[in-house]
């Protein structure tokens, strides 16, 4: 099974919550098809019954078809507003549920992934993609139905009302198809090579305006202008050459329009003046083998839907197929009444990026209420040894203990609940100074809020803000200085 195939039936179990909505939207689908199928015989009919006796073409009748034709065009507007609107909540609420399931899923990865991950190629992938997906979800299935419905009835009446044109017809057909398969792969490609470099723009972007205050104490505006100018121009270039491509395709396919047509029109002329068709007949046949085309045309659009659709199915089940460098093993268990004896046993590890050993045969030992300073040069190993603790990543030798347990037969969610962490780098949520403070123990009270703040020593200066405890510290704390941010980090 090809890739494409496999990602398709992953797919497909996210339509199962919203089954009857996405059967209604396809009978709605077929409603819209009944005026277009009608049309062609209604006048067919007329321009038959007045060239063999005007005198039955009465007003009545005329009203008659006219109000058939009308009820016909009101079924199909309820069936479009139906798939207008319901149809595209069905394709959003699709799209939400793969999101959510993302961001699980993105929550369950190890620091190992986010260290060699670009935060702008993950965000696009949870945005752009999957709106694309959302798109393709809803008009897919959609147009692929009214398409072969329109298709299968305008074959039948073309054969029915002269099988040789019909033949003259369709011998064409393959040229369409030619073009079509031609140009798949190509288009795909460059859908594949937009959507890495709407990555590659997010992550650049967030990069600079993130760090905006380093940007402009160094004057480095024009230097950061460039390099997001590099990149722009290549998503221009890229975003050029595909519509080059959809110019070609689109190009090609309306020549064959044309040509079918203009055949349509000569042979049927021909066979119109030998008597083999009427006038009615050809009226009628030029109409249906506009249905016809317009159903093929349906087809090529959700061609390009598929292509934009299937992109971002395949980036998206490539993250879900990411697993977590570190989970529960099958015998852990949460651990309680800790105590905080901590072991390092012939520790031993090496990022996988270099290979090289961070930590070798490290054995450390340190007592519950000892307080430990960590020193040494910059790159020795301090902050990795604090981050093994709690399994941010995984020991290559050795092992860790708590309270004499491994760490890997505590669970992550317990082992983690027990350790409290101010990292160099504080990293403060967009909220309110309690919401922060709050997020080392949801549900706590604001009492206990407080009296944390009061034993990190952070409680005067909170007060002295413009709404205390209820202040918005800005995206990162960047209101806050960095000792303050500290304090609320240890409160936390």
């Amino acid at each position: 099974m090809s890739d494409k195939n496999r990602y398709l039936r992953r797919f497909l179990p996210y339509y199962k919550p919203y089954l009857g909505l996405f059967l209604f939207d396809t009978l709605c689908a077929a409603l819209t098809t009944g005026g277009d199928m009608v049309l062609p015989m209604l006048v067919r009919f007329i321009t038959n019954t007045a060239r063999e006796d005007l005198s039955r073409l009465t007003v009545r009748l005329l009203l008659e078809i006219g109000l058939v034709y009308v009820v016909l065009r009101l079924i199909d507007a309820a069936a479009r507003y139906f798939m207008a609107s319901y149809g595209h909540i069905m394709g959003a609420r699709i799209e939400t549920d793969m999101r959510s399931r993302l961001f699980s899923h993105l929550e369950q990865l190890s620091f190992t992934f986010f260290d060699n991950t670009k935060t702008g190629q993950i965000m696009a992938r949870m945005t752009s993609d999957l709106q694309d997906v959302a798109e393709f979800a809803h008009h897919g299935p959609e147009n692929v139905f009214i398409a072969t419905l329109e298709f299968v009835v305008a074959f039948c009446v073309l054969v029915r009302i002269d099988p040789l044109l019909t033949v003259t017809v369709f011998a064409l057909l393959p040229v369409m198809t030619a073009i079509v398969i031609a140009f798949n792969v190509k288009i795909r490609l460059q859908f594949r090579r937009q959507r890495v470099q709407t990555g590659e723009i997010n992550a650049r972007m967030e990069d600079t305006l993130l760090g905006i205050r380093v940007v402009k104490s160094f004057a480095n505006e024009d230097l950061e202008q460039k390099k997001f100018e590099r990149d722009n121009q290549k998503f221009l270039s890229i975003k050029q050459d595909t519509y080059k491509l959809l110019g070609q395709y689109n190009g090609l396919l309306k020549l064959v329009d044309g040509i079918m047509y203009i055949t349509i029109v000569v042979l049927g002329g021909i066979a119109l003046t030998k008597g083999r068709i009427d006038a009615g007949d050809l009226f009628a046949y030029v109409l249906y083998l506009n249905t016809l085309l317009a159903a093929i045309h349906l087809l090529v659009q959700f061609t390009e839907q598929f292509l934009r659709g299937m992109t971002g199915i395949e980036r998206y089940f490539q993250l879900m197929d990411i697993q977590p460098d570190i989970a529960d093993s099958p015998d852990a268990r949460p651990i309680t009444d800790v105590k905080g004896d901590i072991v390092f046993e012939h520790v031993t590890f090496s990022y996988k990026e270099d290979g090289t050993n961070v930590l070798k045969d490290l054995n450390l030992e340190i007592k519950s209420g000892e307080h430990v300073a960590v020193v040494g040069p910059s790159g020795s190993g301090k902050t990795t040894l604090c981050s093994l603790i709690p399994r941010f990543y995984e020991i290559d030798g050795g092992r860790i203990l708590l309270d004499g347990t491994d760490i890997r037969r505590i669970t992550l969610s317990s082992l983690r609940s027990q350790i409290g962490l101010v990292q160099q780098d504080v990293y403060l949520f967009g909220g309110t100074v309690l919401d922060n403070i709050l997020y080392g123990k949801p549900g706590s009270s604001r009492e206990e809020v407080v009296e944390a703040a009061k034993k990190a020593g952070a409680d005067g200066f909170i007060r002295e803000l413009k709404d205390g405890y209820d202040t918005y510290v800005g995206e990162r704390g960047v209101k806050l200085s960095g000792g303050q941010k500290q304090r609320i980090a240890i409160a936390r």
